[in-house]
Order: structure tokens, then sequence, then C-alpha cells
């Protein structure tokens, strides 16, 4: 992208004295016209830039504008250098990985030294997912409507929608746009989209306001669980929501209590333990759920 390029070309003026265009050209892998209009922009952002012809010339940074000649420190590379692999392992690509090499120029120690920090952000759905992130990108940065089946617990419908930015939380991907159906903003999990396509039209950016991704706003709670779990599911609780979730009773079975959000997630969530748990609390979910295992159990009873 031509931002991700400006930062590239700043970063290697920062470090050397003095590069060709041929060479910024090669580097990036565009024309040597492209790089000219690259340098235009970066002069009219306010960067001191200078150019000189003839042998011993090129393109620098006028002297005096920087005192020191990098941009980030070594460990600070390094969290860029995380974080940017982080996305090509979403898409399965290279391309945050050129683009930091790119960035690292004139840091000898830096593509060669230690990483500690590794961030894989790939899922199950990597195959699927991958275009969907790049088609979303794309409206985002062309303005342009996005058209779906979108599934939800309410049933399958189609939207349109307005994209405005692209969000990984609680272990999945979302757009956030403004929604032509409901006349409003929403949050879409891209794994719930279905035949995405970019239209034609486009449209003036709103104001948009930042989604609210507080969990208590998305995962309002309200179903107060209590649950009596073997003592061999503690590795799962203890991974799923942490040591403070239960006591311990004298037999040591676990005593599970939380706040849960929904009904079916919950019920769901109870019968991948078969018969290591027991929900004691509320009464009408426990009902449910025994009523649930009734049915399970004349499906699969013997003729």
């Amino acid at each position: 992208m031509k931002i991700d390029r400006q930062l590239g070309i700043l970063s290697i003026l920062l470090q050397r004295d003095t590069v060709t265009a041929p060479y910024l050209a090669e580097q990036f892998e565009v024309s040597r016209r492209t790089i000219n209009r690259d340098i235009e922009d970066l002069c009219r952002a306010g960067i001191p830039i200078m150019t000189r012809q003839g042998v011993g010339g090129g393109i620098s940074i006028m002297d005096g504008y920087r005192v020191d000649r990098t941009l980030f420190t070594n460990a600070e590379m390094l969290d860029i250098l995380a974080g940017l692999r982080s996305l090509d392992s979403v898409n399965g690509t290279n391309r945050y990985g050129k683009l930091m090499e790119k960035l690292s120029a004139g840091y000898s120690d830096f593509m060669v030294g230690d990483q500690s920090v590794l961030i894989d952000l790939s899922s199950w759905y990597k195959e699927a997912l991958a275009p969907k992130i790049e088609l979303v990108r794309t409206a985002i940065e062309k303005s342009r409507e996005l058209e779906f089946f979108y599934y939800s617990p309410r049933g399958e419908s189609l939207r349109r929608i307005e994209p405005y930015y692209l969000i990984f939380r609680w272990s999945n991907w979302y757009v956030w746009g403004f929604c032509k159906t409901k006349e409003e903003f929403r949050l879409f999990k891209l794994n719930r989209m279905d035949q995405i396509w970019m239209t034609e039209l486009t449209f003036a950016k709103r104001q948009v306001p930042m989604p609210d991704l507080d969990n208590e706003k998305i995962f309002p709670g309200g179903i107060q669980v209590k649950a009596l779990f073997e003592p061999m599911c503690k590795w799962r609780l203890v991974e799923e929501f942490g040591t403070g979730c239960f006591q311990e009773t004298e037999d040591g079975k676990l005593l599970f209590q939380a706040d849960y959000t929904s009904r079916e997630d919950l019920l769901t969530w109870l019968l991948t333990f078969r018969d290591k748990v027991e929900l004691l609390e509320p009464e009408y979910l426990r009902k449910e759920l025994r009523d649930s295992v009734i049915r399970i159990v004349k499906k699969y009873r013997d003729n």
C-alpha cells in the first residue's frame, strides 16, 4: 500500500546519508515515477527531502533535521516485527515480512536477532478467512460498499454495509460498518459472512463512532450459573475461566459459579463435558438440559 511504502522510504532516508531513486524503486518493486511521487508527497507532509543530480547525487533528508538517525530502537523494531508477522499468519503471505525487511534497512543485527515474541492469528478457517480479510481491507481503502449473506441466531439475511474497521477481538475477526439495512453501525463476524462481494457503490465517509468492545457491552451476562464438575475437569475450567471460578468441595468436586451470556452457548458448553458435570442452577435451564438429554437418548436408543 502507498502509506506502507512511504513509511519504508522515510525509514531508509533516516538511516542512510543518500539513496538513489533506482535503489528505492527496486526495493519497493515500483517504478521510478512512483518513487518520485512518493518523495513529493513526503515533502508536502513537511519532511525536508533534498535531491541532487549527477555523480554522488541522490535523495537525502536535510542535515540538521534529525538528531537520531533511527526511527526505532532495536527492541521496538522487534515488537513491530512480531505484530507484522502476526498479520502474515492471517493470510498466509509474506507481505508484511517483506515490509519489515525494508523498514529494517540499516539494522544489521535486527533480522537475525532472537525473536522472543511470536504471534499467530491464523485459525482453522484460514483458507476461507484470508480472502474475506483482503476483500474487506480493499473495500475500506476504496470506500466501496460490501454485500453479503449473514448468519445469526435469528436467521440469515442479505446485508449491505459501509465498512470502516477490521477488528480482531475475542479470538475472531470482525468488520465494523454502517449497516444500510438497519441504518446503524453494527459489528459483523467474518466467519458468519458468506458470498461477500464488493459493489460498485462508493460512499462518503461518515463520522464513525468507535465500537464499544467492552466485554460487558457485547456479552452482557445475566445468567447466574452454578454447576458441579468432576475433578478431572479442573484444567478446562482454569483455561476458560481462570482459577477463581470454582471452589473445591469436601468430596473433591468443583463447584463452579459464573455469570453467563448466552443460554444456547451455555447448554452447548455443558454438553461438551458429557456426564462429568451437573447443572444446579438456574432451575429452568436444568430442566431444559434434562429434556435435551432425554431427546438425545431417544435418538440413540436401539430399536
